[in-house]
């Protein structure tokens, strides 16, 4: 595939400098021709008030002192003097010394030959009464030697500027390569299935490492999923496999069996068992659909004060039923950017939990409370708890503590937990000092 140039670091680095050479250049153009016309102007103001001191030296003496005045300054000429010329009607010198002819026409003249044409001479030409022509001359050598300086410095100038463009795109250009050629490299690496390289950083915070963080924390969150994944497909194939074999088995008991009632009592609690399947299907689909984050399409900001305050009046008449006690700490005006449905459910799973997990007289509280930018959602009881060394697997699908296994469950009510409070940019933590707490973080709007 042909390369555009401007697209590649290199080019577009040598496109930048070749645009500030034309900028320079063009700049340049301009105080060259603003300082050539200055020293032109400068030059006629000298000619014009040396004619005019000539003029006013004269007075009403006429020719012959004018010629006089002219004789004396040609006498005294040295290098930057003025050259005169002063001629009659016909044409006939009558004082002066620069050698070039005078013109007929009164004015300013940018270019007067002399020196038979070697010399370039600004002039102005005054016609005096009597037919006598007043010729002042300045040498415009001056103006070609400040030109020839300014055009001099000017080339330096730009070839620096030039030099160092072409070497400073080459410099961004082969550093930036070589940075972008270690993170392709990273992500050939990745894409051959070596899942745990990560992009280069230094630490410097350019954007080269804030753009390899993101793409670092874009990894990681890949190789959660395909964790999950894994976990996911491990799991359903571990744990469903004793329900499905029971499943199989009763049906296979239905079948063989010749009595009618003993058949449909087989085939009823074979049909409770698919229905157990189903929700577990059904859950692990929940658990799926909001780790992929797609339900924050259908954030609101809500008041979390009212949500647990309407969740615990829902819950207290079960507590009280089962002997648990329920209280509640509520910061009133509390509010969070999510989704109402999936927040109750949160709720819910804890609170079930904990009445499902602890036996009758534990008390339970749950706490709603601000923590400077994030607000703090706990659910805690004193029960018996769970063993430390199984903390760590908790959130995982399916997993269940060994007191609990007596109890009705599939091990999904925490993950369920744990995906939604990430899901709402949040996180879900465990503390088991005393009995048994669930502490959800999350952020405050704004």
């Amino acid at each position: 595939m042909m390369r555009t140039p401007w697209r590649s670091t290199f080019g577009l680095a040598a496109c930048v400098s070749l645009v500030f050479a034309t900028i320079t250049l063009g700049i340049g153009g301009v105080v060259y021709e603003v300082t050539h016309e200055a020293i032109e102007v400068q030059l006629d103001h000298r000619i014009a008030t040396e004619t005019e001191a000539l003029l006013a030296e004269s007075g009403q003496a006429g020719i012959d002192r004018l010629a006089a005045a002219i004789r004396r300054r040609d006498a005294a000429s040295s290098t930057a003097s003025l050259g005169y010329i002063l001629v009659d009607r016909n044409g006939r010198r009558v004082a002066g010394k620069l050698d070039a002819a005078a013109p007929k026409e009164a004015g300013f003249r940018e270019f007067l030959y002399h020196e038979r044409g070697t010399r370039v001479a600004q002039a102005l030409t005054t016609l005096l009464p009597g037919g006598f022509t007043l010729v002042v001359a300045a040498d415009r050598a001056v103006i070609d030697e400040i030109d020839s300086t300014i055009l001099k410095l000017f080339g330096i100038a730009l070839g620096a500027m030039l030099l160092l463009g072409v070497g400073g795109a080459w410099t961004v250009g082969a550093v930036t390569r070589a940075r972008l050629r270690r993170i392709d490299r990273t992500a050939l690496a990745i894409i051959g299935g070596d899942l745990t390289r990560r992009m280069p950083t230094d630490g410097s915070g350019s954007e080269f490492d804030q753009v390899s963080t993101t793409l670092n924390r874009m990894l990681d969150r890949i190789a959660a999923l395909l964790e999950n994944l894994r976990q996911v497909s491990s799991d359903v194939a571990h744990d469903l496999r004793t329900p499905l074999t029971r499943l199989h088995n009763r049906l296979d008991e239905a079948l063989a069996d010749k009595d009618d009632a003993t058949r449909r009592e087989a085939i009823e609690a074979a049909a409770a068992e698919s229905r157990e399947l189903l929700e577990i299907f059904a859950a692990l689909l929940r658990i799926s659909e909001i780790e992929a984050f797609g339900v924050r399409s259908a954030f609101v900001t809500l008041d979390m004060s009212a949500l647990v305050t309407e969740m615990l009046d829902t819950y207290r008449p079960d507590a009280e039923t089962s002997g648990h006690y329920l209280t509640g700490t509520i910061e009133p005006g509390l509010a969070a950017v999510g989704d109402r449905r999936l927040l109750r459910q949160l709720l819910a799973n804890l609170l079930d939990n904990a009445l499902r997990h602890t036996p009758r007289g534990t008390e339970m509280e749950v706490r709603l409370t601000s923590t400077g930018r994030t607000i703090s959602l706990s659910v805690a009881d004193n029960g018996p708890g769970v063993d430390p060394a199984e903390a760590g697997t908790l959130f995982q699908r399916f997993a269940r503590s060994e007191r609990s296994r007596s109890t009705p469950g599939h091990g999904l009510g925490l993950s369920l937990v744990e995906a939604v409070a990430a899901a709402h940019h949040g996180e879900a933590t465990l503390d088991m000092t005393d009995g048994f707490r669930v502490t959800v973080t999350l952020p405050r709007p704004g």
